[in-house]
């Protein structure tokens, strides 16, 4: 698997670089070919750029041409047309849950942090020190030769990706400006310790294990459907685990109890005619009804009053 370590120029996106971006391409596809004419267009400085281009294609929101240029994909569509997007300022919550869900899933060159941190970090807590020695082994594995720093950067993005960033001062500074899905509040600081027995003292973070039902049943309903077709597209039924902790599951994505993962998977009848959980002692599984449509999904989940960031 192709794995991307960097791309993002040392910047989580921003609230406004997404739909900003968004309005770039619907005017032309080849905004981001001429980064002199893309700085103009956007208004940043030619790293920042290149950030964005990186976070609009790893959102999900647009994709590269074979011809050249990128294009918007249906996803971008439904979130982010000014005059019809369910969500073009990203006001909603369960926008920010997806952007989360669209980082974490991806197969086709997904970002190493995500996937590795999400799926297959075996601990339940981890420290910078930690993550990035990890990160250098698994490199190795891969056949990868990145430098410390690389890797180091990559980490920081992933995790002030979720935990707010403030200057020495505690001011926030134009650099400093948060990524929006710190307001999912997914990464908690639960104290700190020693670095390799030294005196120098490292926070230790833990991700948030707990019910969220901002993540509405038709938002996990979807996730649902993507993960099906992504990674388990030949199945007719998938298992209660396949659903909670496999990889790139929505209750590992999202880090949902098993017993909230449970309480969804048996409301299905009431939110999804693609999907039916059976649950007995020898059997927990969901059967496949009817081929579902994740965009026809995507626009059930703004059904109903928006979940506000």
């Amino acid at each position: 698997m192709s794995y991307r370590f960097s791309g993002h120029e040392t910047f989580p996106f921003r609230y406004s670089w997404l739909p900003k971006a968004y309005g770039a391409l619907v005017r032309s596809c080849g905004v981001f070919a001429d980064e002199e004419q893309a700085m103009v267009e956007l208004g940043v400085g030619k790293n920042m750029v290149r950030a964005i281009r990186f976070w609009v294609q790893a959102c999900g929101i647009a994709e590269l041409q074979k011809e050249g240029g990128y294009s918007t994909t249906p996803f971008g569509r439904t979130i982010f047309d000014k005059k019809n997007g369910l969500d073009p300022f990203l006001e909603d919550r369960r926008t920010l849950w997806l952007l989360h869900w669209k980082l974490a899933s991806q197969r086709d060159e997904p970002l190493f942090a995500w996937d590795y941190l999400l799926n297959r970090w075996p601990h339940p807590e981890f420290s910078r020190t930690e993550v990035t020695k990890e990160f250098a082994h698994q490199a190795n594995l891969l056949d990868r030769k990145l430098s410390s720093v690389t890797l180091e950067q990559h980490f920081d993005i992933f995790l002030h990706s979720y935990v707010p960033t403030k200057s020495p001062k505690g001011e926030i500074l134009e650099d400093n400006l948060d990524c929006p899905l710190v307001e999912l509040e997914l990464i908690r600081r639960v104290g700190e310790r020693n670095v390799n027995g030294k005196t120098r003292r490292e926070p230790i973070y833990a991700f948030r294990r707990e019910p969220k039902p901002d993540i509405t049943s038709e938002l996990f309903v979807y996730c649902l459907a993507e993960f099906w077709l992504s990674r388990r597209k030949r199945e007719l039924t998938l298992t209660f685990r396949d659903v909670s902790v496999a990889e790139g599951s929505p209750g590992q994505i999202f880090k949902l109890p098993e017993t909230d993962v449970r309480q969804r998977l048996e409301a299905l009848d009431g939110h999804s005619g693609s999907f039916r959980y059976q649950e007995s002692a020898a059997l927990q599984r969901v059967e496949k009804r009817t081929e579902p449509d994740p965009n026809e999904l995507l626009k059930l989940i703004f059904r109903n009053e928006s979940v506000y960031a």
